[in-house]
């Protein structure tokens, strides 16, 4: 398997990385937890190493899934998570209703380190290699987020940061304040829009 840098973090994983928002079950017909966990582990003994989550997907049950799978096998991952997208508040800007609970795109500073306490626990880690803002809050500064973030890395509760759903002039305002060490957006042969703008300036700012 190939592996590659993220960014300037020192961090190498394999260039194929494990999505499991489908095993949150939510928009996807449920989950089978059983196949989940083998599905996962049988991506670790393929040699992928990266393995990507999020809090919305299944409303942390994806979180609680990656953590059973990785359980005893901690140094073969490099775990990403997500923050921003919560229902634990109604602050910032709604976003869409899922089993029941309204999520919300909020990134402010308590909320942040809020999440990451819960996706410590339900992930049963002692630290997030990649943590990546879901979406964009418009209400929130980003010079508030990206501090909250920094401070997180400072006391090792994340080891990089990223972030999701992106435009340029976010990358820009996050990199303003502080390193800024991955970029999750869409992109595929039916959705190229990334390499207009972000890709060249990933590129230049490695």
């Amino acid at each position: 398997m190939i592996s590659r840098p993220i960014g300037q973090s020192g961090i190498e994983a394999s260039a194929i990385a494990l999505g499991t928002w489908a095993i949150g079950g939510w928009l996807w017909g449920g989950t089978d937890e059983a196949q989940s966990i083998a599905a996962i582990r049988a991506s670790l003994d393929a040699g992928i190493t990266l393995i990507d989550t999020a809090p919305a997907y299944g409303m942390g049950y994806a979180e609680e899934l990656v953590g059973k799978a990785i359980a005893g096998r901690r140094d073969e991952v490099i775990l990403a998570t997500k923050c921003a997208l919560v229902w634990h508040t109604d602050r910032g800007t709604y976003h869409i209703e899922q089993n029941g609970h309204r999520l919300h795109r909020y990134a402010g500073a308590d909320s942040i380190r809020y999440e990451v306490e819960q996706s410590l626990k339900r992930l049963q880690v002692d630290t997030i290699d990649i943590l990546q803002t879901h979406w964009q809050d418009d209400t929130t500064p980003i010079e508030e987020t990206m501090t909250a973030l920094l401070q997180l890395k400072a006391e090792g509760k994340i080891r990089a940061i990223g972030a999701s759903n992106v435009t340029l002039p976010h990358i820009q305002a996050y990199s303003a304040v502080g390193p800024l060490d991955a970029i999750q957006n869409k992109y595929s042969m039916m959705d190229r829009g990334i390499e207009a703008e972000i890709l060249p300036y990933c590129r230049e700012n490695n």
